[in-house]
């Protein structure tokens, strides 16, 4: 500001040496003649006479279209005022909203509606906010006010969105139909219908979005894995009492859904229940080749049938790399109980009550003290059975 100051105090120095050595050369005059009268005025004074009448008419003129424009220049201004506020307003709207103040945030966007333009993103943040106090109806008002061509995605999703987080499956699925009509298809579109569809209990829905957004690196791996054996299950289930349609089903499967232990347990649970036990003897026995698991044990000797002994072997087989494990060593006694080979029974099932009590394997020792009980009971020692009941209690009271 200095600079500038003395730059103007240095031009208005030049300007009046220039004046002051021009005045020195006056050598014309300008006359004025309306009979009778004559004036005499120089041609300096005349043409300073003139720069001073054009800087007074100029000033006049501002003056009098000032005092003119001054009611549109006031109404202009009160609008640009009215819209800084409305657009201040959306502002705080939106740091409402995120900062968990929904009555404000809702307050701030009605505030905002002053100006016309900020209807479509101010109804948006009001039915995010009044969502959040859970207030539906006023939720639903709001997002009718949305009008805006450009913001009918953005609406669409933001329905969809709320409505599927308050449990109504069916109008989010209704809003995501009505966005892909209109050309919109967005990986958040089927996140929100995979929630959707598992509140509708749509397992193969659910089954064909995990593989989708999976594909499209959408899902966290464990959540995806998660999500898959719980609808493959379900679908399962759903076909507990038609074996033939549940076997087509497994086999429709990937590979990594029917190595799962917790699938190949179910689906070998519902067919032992349809009387198919070599069928989930099969399924069992797959799935222990690629995942051992100790579920899977226990339900091996479920499948045996009328016949243990080629379980038995099998298991022996196993045994062979896996000597100490209890889980094993309980099927096998399980097996052998079956079969009726009594004195193989009661070995294994003590060989794996040992292991559970090296390991601190709880679960295991009340089951194996239940066998047991159930192997003297069939010997006729009432005596030993009540003990290893007694001690399945006892195990269970420490669990």
């Amino acid at each position: 500001m200095a600079i500038r100051g003395l730059l103007w105090l240095a031009i208005l120095f030049v300007i009046a040496v220039a004046l002051a050595t021009v005045g020195r050369f006056d050598a014309g005059q300008v006359v004025f003649v309306y009979p009778p009268y004559r004036v005499d005025v120089s041609l300096n004074l005349f043409i300073v006479g003139v720069v001073v009448a054009f800087l007074l008419l100029y000033a006049i003129l501002r003056f009098v279209r000032n005092v003119v424009t001054m009611p549109r220049r006031v109404a202009a201004y009160r609008a640009r005022m009215r819209t800084e506020k409305a657009n201040a307003a959306l502002r705080d709207a939106v740091g409402n909203l995120y900062a968990g103040r929904f009555s404000r945030a809702e307050k701030a966007a009605r505030d905002s509606l002053a100006e016309e333009k900020n209807q479509g993103a101010a109804g948006l943040i009001a039915a995010s906010a009044a969502h959040r106090l859970h207030e539906y109806a006023r939720r639903d008002e709001w997002l009718g006010q949305v009008e805006d061509p450009e913001l009918q995605e953005a609406r669409l999703m933001a329905t969809a969105d709320m409505r599927a987080d308050g449990r109504d499956a069916d109008g989010a699925l209704a809003a995501l139909t009505e966005m892909r009509t209109q050309g919109g298809r967005r990986i958040h579109a089927q996140q929100i219908a995979l929630r959707a569809q598992q509140q509708l209990k749509n397992w193969s829905e659910v089954l064909k979005l995990v593989k989708t957004l999976e594909k499209r690196e959408a899902l966290h791996p464990a959540v995806a894995v998660r999500l898959r054996q719980l609808a493959a299950e379900n679908l399962l289930r759903d076909r507990r009492h038609n074996a033939d349609a549940l076997l087509e089903l497994w086999h429709a499967l990937s590979p990594v859904e029917r190595h799962s232990p917790r699938l190949a347990d179910c689906a070998a649970e519902l067919l032992i229940a349809l009387d198919r036990q070599n069928d989930a003897r099969k399924i069992v026995e797959e799935a222990l080749a690629q995942n051992w698991d100790a579920r899977l044990l226990r339900r091996y000797p479920d499948t045996s049938g009328s016949d243990a002994l080629p379980l038995i072997q099998k298991a022996e087989a196993w045994r062979k790399d896996r000597p100490e494990d209890g889980d094993l060593l309980f099927a096998l006694g399980r097996l052998c109980l079956k079969q009726q080979l009594w004195g193989k029974a009661q070995s294994f099932l003590e060989a794996a009550l040992k292991s559970a009590d090296a390991t601190r394997n709880e679960p295991l020792k009340i089951r194996s003290h239940r066998a047991l009980a159930r192997l003297h009971e069939q010997l006729g020692d009432s005596g030993k059975a009540a003990n290893h009941y007694r001690e399945s209690a006892l195990s269970m009271n420490v669990v």
